[in-house]
């Protein structure tokens, strides 16, 4: 009898090795979510209620625009922050790296919900000396604080992000261009920036996906986003369908986002595939 036969002869049939305790966890969760999706679609064709949807769709509608207004000016305003942010902490200079540092580090230690409550009840109590510089007509708005504190906040993500990235790309691409004659601004536009993309492209989707999720912590400040009109709804109704909706559109909202980034990588990392 030869070695591999040997083997064979010692090596269990497929049935009699069962199934791997991970592929039964993973098929039992996959199970629960399913159940659990069912269980949602049944409720909500039991308890349908087309007087709740017709009064407050309306006002979902006007809520998701308020959301969608939020989470894109603020990340927008978050992007052009991080880039000084992340100049700052690729600096030599150990002022600048440190105070981006300490940036970086209070903005990620604390919680988006102290933050905002940080600048909309804290710089209440200074409207004398803001008025007095002319802002208090921004900051008197509920809304601008939230943008303002979701953009501090996302700034310093986004920034970290940038920097990882950057420095993810071999330094030898910057040597290869300085060879060329490339100075250095024509280096990062021209040769790392296309690099970093590709690697800061999904974290880039994950904090926009985590924008949107934080986002209905605004609705804590009377601002009438997309759960700030869910809480009315249901204020109003006593109708527990207001948060169902409401979990389904951040849902529908979420899948549509993974799916465009995953596109958006597909397409810019097609030269890779081929």
């Amino acid at each position: 009898m030869s070695v591999s036969q040997a083997i064979d002869v010692d090596r269990p049939p497929p049935q009699a090795r069962g199934w791997p305790r991970a592929r039964i966890i993973g098929y039992l969760l996959v199970g629960f979510w399913i159940a659990f999706g069912f269980g949602i679609i049944a409720y909500l064709i039991g308890a349908w209620n087309g007087a709740f949807f017709a009064r407050y769709a309306p006002a979902y509608l006007q809520g998701l625009g308020t959301t969608l207004a939020l989470v894109v000016i603020s990340m927008i305003l978050g992007a052009i922050l991080s880039l000084p942010v992340t100049y700052c902490r690729m600096s030599r200079s150990r002022f600048l790296s440190g105070l981006a540092y300490c940036y970086v580090y209070f903005f990620r230690g604390t919680p988006l919900l102290v933050q905002v409550y940080l600048i909309y009840y804290g710089l209440g109590s200074f409207r004398v000396q803001l008025e007095s510089v002319g802002l208090w007509w921004f900051f008197r708005e509920a809304f601008n604080c939230g943008v303002f504190a979701f953009a501090l906040n996302t700034a310093a993500y986004q920034a970290e992000i940038l920097r990882g990235a950057i420095e993810s790309v071999p330094r030898g691409q910057w040597e290869g261009a300085a060879s060329l004659g490339l100075h250095k601004l024509q280096t990062l536009r021209k040769v790392v920036l296309p690099q970093a993309i590709i690697v800061a492209l999904r974290p880039y989707g994950n904090e926009l996906v985590l924008m949107i999720k934080a986002s209905a912590i605004v609705a804590i400040i009377t601002v009438y986003d997309l759960m700030g009109n869910a809480k009315l709804a249901y204020a109003k109704s006593f109708d527990f369908q207001a948060y169902v909706w409401v979990a389904i559109v951040y849902l529908v909202m979420v899948e549509i986002l993974r799916h465009g980034v995953e596109w958006i990588e597909r397409r810019i990392t097609i030269h890779l595939h081929r």
